[in-house]
């Protein structure tokens, strides 16, 4: 349809992506084509019975995995004129755990996925989208793209890789005036959130000595938990603001999704040392982990 605009996202067999996918094809002026995508479109049930009618009508599957650089023109090439507006990065796998039990090979399936898949999409669109002087890309981040958390290392290495990235090329394409915008969710409630804790308290944790297996699985764990049933938002959430930002005049580079994580990050800003976060951090975990369990507990009860 001629005014529509054509959006494309990545993993959106479940979670955020499902979510952000239906909203826009559910737009009530019917402002969008979105072309979600999947590496597996058997696991397309989930998507196909939420958009209900839009799909076949402003919604349409396409597989695509950001692994591999064939898929990924592939893609493209089933695209009319290989046209897209909006560009979703949103795959992202996470990596929990002490850094002396993950295999190298597993922190770099992580950075594949995170970090590369992400270029390799917007390398993909960005030559048509200068050519045009328009396009607008976004970025699934985190906050963890802006603090590390503990026995989070790898994850956040990869969006804190992300978010330098992105600071970087948003000035080349605002001369081309094509956007660039992050999305940084703190803990939202996934069944991927759900499914990777219930994985990892299973887990061995070989190589790791018994005080750090201790701290990550009897104290990292049970705050995270409190925290993600607590503060955690919904992929329903992630997909308003992110359609906020796609519909704003002027949209902001840097869009974090939750209130409450803004003093997180301004106590980075606050001591250039950098002594106050990690104190901070190290007294909520290792001093306020037991209580902070206990006023979560109440939290929840009252909400």
């Amino acid at each position: 349809i001629p005014g529509q605009k054509v959006v494309l996202i990545t993993g959106c067999s479940s979670g955020i992506g499902l979510r952000m996918a239906v909203m826009l094809a559910k737009d009530e002026q019917k402002r969008y084509h979105v072309i979600a995508t999947m590496r597996d479109l058997k696991r397309k049930d989930k998507l196909v019975e939420a958009a209900g009618d839009a799909y076949g009508k402003t919604l349409s599957l396409a597989v695509l995995d950001v692994c591999n650089d064939e898929s990924v023109k592939q893609c493209f090439d089933g695209i009319k004129d290989r046209h897209v507006d909006v560009l979703i990065n949103n795959a992202g796998i996470g990596l929990v755990g002490p850094i002396e039990s993950i295999p190298i090979e597993e922190m770099k399936k992580v950075f594949e996925t995170n970090f590369f898949g992400v270029i390799r999409m917007i390398k993909e669109v960005m030559p048509d989208m200068k050519k045009r002087k328009g396009g607008h890309i976004i970025v699934v981040s985190s906050v963890m793209g802006l603090q590390g958390v503990v026995f989070n290392d790898v994850y956040a290495a990869s969006k804190f890789a992300m978010e330098g990235f992105c600071e970087s090329l948003a000035v080349q394409l605002l001369k081309f005036n094509v956007t660039l915008s992050l999305i940084e969710p703190g803990p939202v409630r996934t069944e991927f959130e759900t499914k990777m804790i219930e994985e990892v308290k299973q887990k061995e944790c070989p190589g790791a000595d018994p005080d750090t297996v201790h701290y990550f699985k009897n104290v990292y764990l049970p705050s995270s938990i409190d925290i993600f049933e607590t503060l955690g938002q919904t992929p329903d959430d992630i997909a308003r603001c992110t359609k906020k930002v796609i519909e704003a005049s002027r949209p902001r580079f840097r869009n974090l999704t939750n209130p409450l994580y803004t003093p997180i990050v301004a106590l980075k800003y606050a001591d250039e040392t950098g002594g106050l976060s990690v104190h901070a951090f190290y007294h909520m975990l290792f001093n306020l982990g037991p209580l902070m369990h206990i006023s979560m507990t109440v939290m929840k009860s009252n909400v």
